[in-house]
């Protein structure tokens, strides 16, 4: 008994590896369109520091509920999990460094301010990806689906959460680019209207009618739309006015442009609220 302790631990700290390993793999799939956007990078460099201080300390919490939920490891538990998303935000600093550097983007001889902007700005959409790689680079959605029961089921708030999540990690790929702020601007009060509707309708339709796997069961379709539906497009369009806070977007705007804005930057959002659903 005594002598298969070692074994046992030297399995566990494999498996850890393997799962770390997954973590930066992870990233790199999930954060590698931000890493590659020239609006990105520019962000990292101009943008306040008390604005992208903001954003580090709300992603926290955010990583820790995703770690709570999904995990880039089998470990559970309260220290585990706070564990899990100080890794998983290491992760993303890591990854979001060596690829700028590769890229060309940060150079050695870069002011540290300007280098530390970037490599931040992107470590937190990294974090995320290396915290969902074991549900979704490793099968383990399938496998708990068998029984095993080592992953969060999502409460109603749960699910309210994760949408959050969703729309922040879809609305980060959009909310730096000018072409969102041209779009917004050339829209007028119809099209804002026509986009609000379907964007409500693809939301119900990605998680409660196309097939996918992991997606709900709508047993009663009205009681789904209000309190799943409505209330996912109303924190998509909260996230997106988060967004635009973040990267200044809503400087200097009229109260009417910041909601046309807000409403076209809803539209991404919304599909990765839907997304979120069914990939964690």
């Amino acid at each position: 008994m005594t002598t298969a302790a070692p074994f046992v631990n030297l399995d566990r700290e494999r498996a850890y590896v393997s799962d770390l390993g997954r973590a930066f793999a992870g990233a790199l799939v999930f954060n590698i369109p931000l890493l590659m956007t020239m609006e990105m990078w520019e962000q990292g460099v101009v943008m306040d520091r008390w604005r992208l201080l903001t954003f580090i300390l709300c992603g926290l919490p955010l990583l820790y509920g995703l770690s709570y939920y999904a995990g880039f490891s089998k470990r559970r538990g309260l220290v585990n999990d706070a564990l899990d998303t100080a890794v998983a935000l290491a992760v993303g600093f890591v990854t979001a460094s060596l690829l700028l550097i590769l890229f060309g983007v940060v150079e050695w001889d870069a002011p540290p301010r300007e280098a530390l902007g970037m490599v931040a700005l992107q470590a937190v959409p990294g974090a995320m990806g290396a915290l969902l790689a074991r549900r979704q680079l490793s099968g383990a959605r399938s496998e708990s689906g068998g029984g095993d029961t080592d992953e969060e089921e999502a409460s109603y708030f749960g699910e309210l959460f994760l949408m959050a999540a969703g729309a922040l990690f879809f609305a980060l790929n959009i909310a730096p680019t000018e072409e969102m702020i041209l779009i917004a601007y050339k829209a007028s009060p119809a099209h804002i209207l026509a986009l609000i509707a379907v964007s409500i309708m693809l939301l119900h339709l990605i998680v409660f009618k196309a097939g996918f796997a992991g997606q709900e069961e709508a047993d009663r379709p009205a009681a789904a739309f209000l309190h799943f539906t409505l209330p996912g497009y109303a924190i998509a369009l909260a996230v997106s006015l988060f967004t635009l806070f973040l990267f200044g977007r809503a400087d200097g705007h009229s109260v009417a442009g910041v909601v046309q804005t807000m409403v076209v930057l809803g539209f991404p959002a919304s599909i990765g609220a839907a997304a979120a659903r069914l990939l964690v």
